[in-house]
């Protein structure tokens, strides 16, 4: 009887995890905090690019995705604004998604080594990808107003994955984001004593290992910054440490 009520209880709390875990994600969708951003994403989707010229963009805020019981989080800036603005999917659709989805798929953390569309059957296994700001912004730079009204959809979702043991932070922005959080919620003390570096690894006081790696931009991929082999042993630390 004692091990039937306890499946029911863990059943019940992954339900309720569920769905608090959905309403973060609806209240990201639904933000409309930026004016800036909201206009630049829905200007874009009008204007589209003529490779999609076609398509139908998505451009309303991008949530993250992948399950609820993640263990691993990986954090980057922004969406791209003709690729996860256009897909709905972060990292979606354009360049960097094609560099980062093969090595996540050979980490055994994606189900497919392509991320096409939100229909493209592609799952993460024990990882969510999500970012410190969920509209596309102009020349990839959202302002301090912009950093600072998305942060609380950043806690929200690390308060609904209670599961995440390590978290990999995809370039100084998001690394620079998540310190921020941590230093929010009084587990860090000074954010200086964690430099970011491609694969810098530091213990976090509430029990989460955080990973640094350069960000799949083309602009760090087409100049050899960051290599496939880079990436790859980023995501093979962040496995090990998430099964210990």
């Amino acid at each position: 009887m004692k091990a039937a009520g306890d499946k029911r209880g863990r059943a019940a709390g992954a339900e309720s995890a569920g769905a608090r875990l959905r309403a973060v994600d609806e209240a990201v969708v639904g933000c409309g905090e930026c004016p800036r951003l909201r206009t630049y994403c829905e200007e874009i989707g009008r204007k589209r690019r003529r490779a999609y010229a076609n398509e139908e963009y998505w451009v309303r805020p991008v949530p993250g995705f992948g399950p609820v019981g993640a263990r691993i989080l990986i954090l980057g800036l922004a969406p791209g604004a003709h690729g996860a603005n256009r897909t709905g999917r972060m990292f979606t659709g354009d360049r960097s998604g094609d560099f980062l989805f093969p090595v996540l798929h050979e980490a055994g953390m994606a189900t497919k080594a392509e991320a096409t569309s939100l229909g493209d059957g592609l799952r993460l296994l024990g990882a969510r990808i999500t970012a410190v700001v969920h509209c596309a912004p102009p020349g990839d730079k959202p302002t301090a107003e912009e950093y600072r009204a998305c942060a609380r959809h950043l806690a929200a979702e690390l308060d609904a994955l209670a599961r995440v043991r390590v978290v990999v932070c995809l370039g100084r922005v998001a690394w620079e984001g998540y310190l921020r959080e941590m230093a929010r919620q009084g587990v860090v003390k000074r954010m200086r004593d964690y430099p970011f570096a491609h694969g810098a690894e530091f213990g976090m006081g509430n029990g989460v290992r955080l990973l640094g790696s350069y960000h799949p931009s083309l602009r760090n991929t087409n100049t050899g910054v960051l290599t496939r082999g880079m990436l790859l042993d980023v995501f093979i630390r962040a496995v090990e440490l998430a099964g210990s």
